[in-house]
């Protein structure tokens, strides 16, 4: 371990600055098959990488930054060769090219933009778009960046090889900037200072390829498709367990679990702080100081560290996190180390600063929605108890849309957890606040009677729903995309379909229009055998 320094990723603009003035940018972004090197001691790896050439791609991809206010154009092309370096099961109802060649398509995850530059999991497409989805839509997707500035990350998300094709690589980190709102909070800035961290697990041969199950855990229903993926190897920016060198000083590290199903808790070995400072794609209100931080897949989490404040040369970012979670197997050595920080003795000036207050966005006003929504998370098991596929609300992907937000409008969503997993529930254009989590009684005589009518009314959940609260952790009471639905819990969140940054209660562009949007859980294994839903925004 911590052979490899922490590599910086690559950047690309998404604006010109062109007589001093930002202007729109358009950038041609690829998916090529190469090489990459994981770890000093590890032949190099066959890997799905982004770049602006076969050359220059890297796993991570490059990070995007864009300007608020400025749009972002992106090409997103297919180099990928006829057949997959992974196996992946054809009984998930998975996007398959008749004419062969890899599906692919790009999710910008925590965007707010038009629904046919979204990424729908069918508006895929094959290598010079020979063959697409049934809602392809465009091959330029344009982002309109008039949201609030934050961390998002791009990612492919074709129906039913969401999980094979990040497990190739293919994921990158995007930042959005506003300079009025960010300059006055003096956070540490610059290419040193200010870093993303793309952290994910991943099992290698000795040959260096990628290694995942090729059987399932039910073979004869699903031959390859298995509940969840974890690896041994924590990869962080594209290397297996690194080693930074730091000063005495704050840094801001931009952090994105980008694994398929594994949770980190994070802390640091010698009981450094980390300072939240935003959350998903938004700011926080204010900073809130904690010894850990829990991440489910697809999570973000903006902290500032100050490693003035060690009184050790040197800090492990270690995860305790069991797999899978909550009550899956303790960690081992190897995927309870994240990273290595070697501390610099000599003492530095650092004209950062840590405000007492960040963004003030609009509170969760219950007051104010519209209506109340029920959504119900089934796993389904075979004879031997292996879970066989996943549902919401008793339905799969492709049942006809059966949710339709109003724009401008907020919804309460009482998310209900019937499974032993906790699921980090996605709602794509969305924004929300967790207003409190419940644990439900009588669970069994609960899920049995929601199997039989599907109906959280009927079932009277007012009955059941009546257990414990879990407080919501204060890093997490800010707005957000997703969040981790905790196993026999209803969890009520506020849903915003607006921008939460302004007053306006429309967006800048027609969210109407088709092929619309999805909410999903973030456990790629799981999104991939049903756990996502279509819906349809309405005027």
């Amino acid at each position: 371990m911590f052979v490899d320094k922490l590599p910086h990723i690559p950047t690309l603009h998404g604006f010109h600055i062109v007589n001093g003035v930002l202007k729109p940018k358009s950038l041609q972004i690829g998916m090529f098959f190469k090489k990459w090197k994981f770890h000093r001691d590890l032949p190099a790896t066959p890997v799905f990488a982004y770049g602006v050439s076969k050359h220059k791609a890297t796993v991570p991809g490059p990070t995007i930054e864009a300007v608020y206010g400025v749009s972002t154009y992106v090409t997103w092309r297919n180099h990928l060769p006829s057949s997959h370096i992974l196996p992946w099961d054809p009984t998930i109802s998975p996007a398959i090219a008749k004419r062969g060649g890899i599906p692919t398509v790009v999710h910008l995850h925590g965007g707010i933009h038009e629904p046919s530059s979204d990424g729908n999991a069918d508006s895929w497409f094959t290598a010079g778009f020979k063959e697409t989805g049934t809602k392809w839509t465009k091959p330029t997707y344009h982002y309109v960046n008039k949201q609030q500035p934050g961390n998002m990350w791009y990612h492919d998300h074709a129906a039913g090889l969401t999980r094979v094709n990040l497990l190739a690589g293919l994921l990158g980190a995007y930042i959005l900037r506003h300079s009025s709102v960010e300059t006055p909070l003096n956070l540490p800035t610059g290419r040193e200072f200010d870093r993303p961290l793309i952290v994910f697990d991943r099992s290698f041969r000795k040959d260096g390829s990628i290694y995942m199950n090729a059987t399932g855990n039910n073979p004869t229903i699903h031959p390859q498709w298995q509940p969840e993926y974890f690896g041994d190897a924590i990869v962080v920016n594209g290397k297996a367990w690194p080693r930074l060198t730091v000063r005495r000083r704050k840094y801001r590290f931009r952090i994105i679990n980008a694994s398929n199903a594994r949770f980190f808790r994070f802390f640091f070995s010698n009981g450094l702080d980390f300072i939240v400072i935003g959350s998903d794609s938004a700011y926080l209100a204010k900073p809130v100081s904690t010894k850990s931080v829990l991440l489910a897949p697809s999570e973000i989490v903006d902290v500032v560290v100050d490693f003035s404040k060690s009184t050790s040369k040197t800090a492990i970012l270690a995860n305790n996190a069991p797999y899978p979670y909550p009550s899956g197997d303790p960690v081992t050595d190897e995927n309870s180390k994240v990273m290595k920080f070697t501390i610099k003795h000599k003492s530095e000036t650092d004209t950062s600063s840590m405000p007492t207050k960040l963004v003030q966005y609009p509170h969760a006003d219950v007051s104010k929605s519209v209506r109340t929504r029920y959504i119900a998370m089934f796993e389904y098991v075979s004879s031997a108890d292996e879970p066989t596929h996943l549902y919401i609300n008793g339905l799969p992907y492709n049942a006809p849309v059966t949710e339709t937000p109003k724009i401008g409008t907020s919804e309460v969503w009482e998310v209900i957890n019937l499974t032993e997993d906790n699921h980090p529930l996605h709602i794509h254009l969305g924004l929300f606040k967790v207003l409190e989590q419940t644990a439900l009684v009588e669970t069994e005589k609960f899920t049995d009677c929601m199997t039989e009518k599907n109906d959280a009314v009927k079932c009277q959940i007012s009955k059941y729903a009546r257990g414990n609260k879990t407080a919501v952790t204060a890093h997490e009471r800010g707005w957000k995309n997703v969040f981790k639905m905790m196993p026999g819990h209803v969890t009520k969140i506020l849903v915003r379909f607006s921008y939460v940054h302004s007053n306006e209660s429309y967006y800048s562009f027609d969210a109407t229009q088709e092929p619309g949007y999805v909410y999903h859980c973030h456990i790629l294994d799981h999104e991939d055998n049903m756990m996502m839903r279509p819906f349809e925004m309405v005027k």
